[in-house]
């Protein structure tokens, strides 16, 4: 049964991204301006832009377009620039590499902050120290992710310490971690972001299962305190913030967009913002490919999660 409902949710994963694809590929014919004369400059003749646009496929119908650019993306062929005339798999590895570092790091720290943080301010409910945590992560969780970052800048970079830098330093086609005091700042600031939402969410389911009657049932029968938390009450707790985890970490594939471009990391988000300014379309439809592929493959992880974490949705499966 678990498998029947694993191949039902990848199914209805692959019918949300051929849903994307169409919205991402319709968005990108929506756009102003011609993208031939975008490219050749308004100087450019008549002739030049329908060769450009013959060459390009722009001459095609639209619906032929989008089966010819459907088709690539089965087989990896994500078209080809038309800001550099390369593929747009070259123009993107390494900038995909530099993004999925800098995510990388910030959910392998703010997945277990979250959590312990979560699981201690649930433990210590109604003191001074939950109040605390409690008021610091809505404080974060209501400040947009430019704020946070201009914020560290202003603390570490420039005006208090001058400690880090405001900027990435790496040159181009040089690995971004090989400088790494050049990560810290973009990556506290993803942190700083996800982890109130964790936080708030295991506190709270925390507090509702610790309420419960199993573990009411565990303390009386005298099971020690630490096997009570952590053998029963976490595990339980786990489930439903496993979603709100999820999202977080999907948001990591679209938030890091502002992230990348406040800090000038060479990553996707720059890459968008700089595809769209020269409306460089193949590339924009990959990276809204990408980050739509990463919110299907983490929400699908998140519901493998949740039921085995959720003894009544593992046997319904």
């Amino acid at each position: 049964m678990f498998a029947k409902v694993i191949i039902r949710r990848l199914i209805f994963s692959a019918f949300i991204l051929l849903a994307v694809s169409l919205i991402v590929f319709g968005a990108t014919l929506l756009l102003p301006g011609d993208a031939a004369r975008a490219i050749l400059g308004q100087q450019a003749t008549p002739e030049r832009i329908a060769a450009l646009n013959e060459q390009l496929g722009l001459n095609l119908p639209a619906w032929q377009r989008y089966l010819e650019w459907l088709g690539g993306l089965f087989v990896g062929d994500f078209g080809t620039s038309t800001a550099t005339g390369g593929p747009v798999s070259e123009l993107l590895g390494p900038r995909i590499g530099n993004s999925f570092v800098l995510m990388a790091l910030a959910a392998i720290i703010s997945v277990p902050l979250g959590i312990g943080l979560g699981v201690y301010s649930a433990l210590h409910r109604g003191t001074r120290r939950d109040q605390a945590l409690t008021g610091i992560s809505l404080v974060l969780a209501a400040m947009p992710e430019f704020v946070i970052g201009i914020g560290l800048i202003a603390i570490f970079a420039t005006s208090v310490f001058q400690i880090l830098p405001a900027v990435t330093l790496a040159p181009p086609g040089q690995p971004v971690w090989l400088i790494p005091a050049q990560l810290v700042l973009p990556t506290a600031t993803l942190v700083l972001v996800v982890t109130p939402y964790i936080v708030r969410m295991m506190r709270a389911t925390m507090i509702e299962v610790l309420d419960s009657g199993f573990v009411e049932m565990a303390r009386l029968k005298g099971v020690p305190e630490r096997r009570v938390i952590f053998r029963h009450a976490v595990p339980h707790a786990l489930g439903p913030v496993a979603q709100v985890v999820a999202i977080q970490l999907a948001w990591l594939a679209g938030g890091v967009v502002v992230v990348e471009f406040l800090f000038r990391y060479p990553g996707i988000g720059q890459a968008l913002i700089d595809a769209v300014t020269y409306r460089d379309v193949q590339v924009v439809q990959a990276i809204s490919m990408l980050v739509a592929a990463v919110y299907v493959v983490v929400n699908l992880a998140a519901d493998i999660v949740g039921i085995l974490t959720n003894p009544k949705l593992r046997s319904a499966a």
